[in-house]
């Protein structure tokens, strides 16, 4: 049994899209995998030969360019203050808040179960350890890790 939701949805050449996904109002370029139970909201681009796997949560002004890798679990986050209500107790609507945008650049790599805060970029051939909170940017060709991440190594 296959089930997808996928609305407004604009799909490159060959992207490949598992069971239990949901796409909404999102670009995915040629060539990139979606692996099962992932979201990717209104508005995140996915760019070229993308390994998106499986559980993973891809919000409203994520970019992430050609060639990156994001393992399992991993939650990007676009809020930097969330609330459920408005002061006066009103839930909050649109137009209550301002989506803070990510950027995750070319042949990154982000290892499964990390949270990536918003307001951030992961650089250019950088790989992102496992279970790291990113709270700020990560600069090209490193190794960061921790909660918070911190640079650990330098690539060549």
């Amino acid at each position: 049994m296959s089930k997808q939701n996928i609305n407004n949805v604009k799909l490159g050449k060959d992207v490949k899209i598992y069971d239990f996904v949901n796409l909404y109002g999102c670009t995915i370029d040629d060539g990139t995998k979606i692996g099962t139970f992932v979201e990717i909201q209104k508005n995140a681009f996915i760019g070229k030969n993308c390994k998106i796997s499986s559980h993973t949560f891809i919000c409203e002004g994520v970019h992430v360019e050609d060639n990156v890798f994001v393992g399992h679990n991993v939650t990007f986050i676009n809020d930097k203050l969330p609330r459920a209500t408005n002061i006066d107790g009103s839930i909050q609507t649109d137009s209550d808040w301002k989506v803070v945008e990510t950027f995750i650049k070319k042949g990154a790599s982000i290892g499964s179960s990390s949270t990536i805060m918003c307001g951030i970029t992961i650089g250019e051939n950088s790989i992102v350890g496992a279970g790291a909170v990113v709270t700020k940017d990560v600069p090209p060709n490193s190794v960061v890790a921790g909660v918070p991440a911190k640079v650990i190594k330098k690539l060549k």
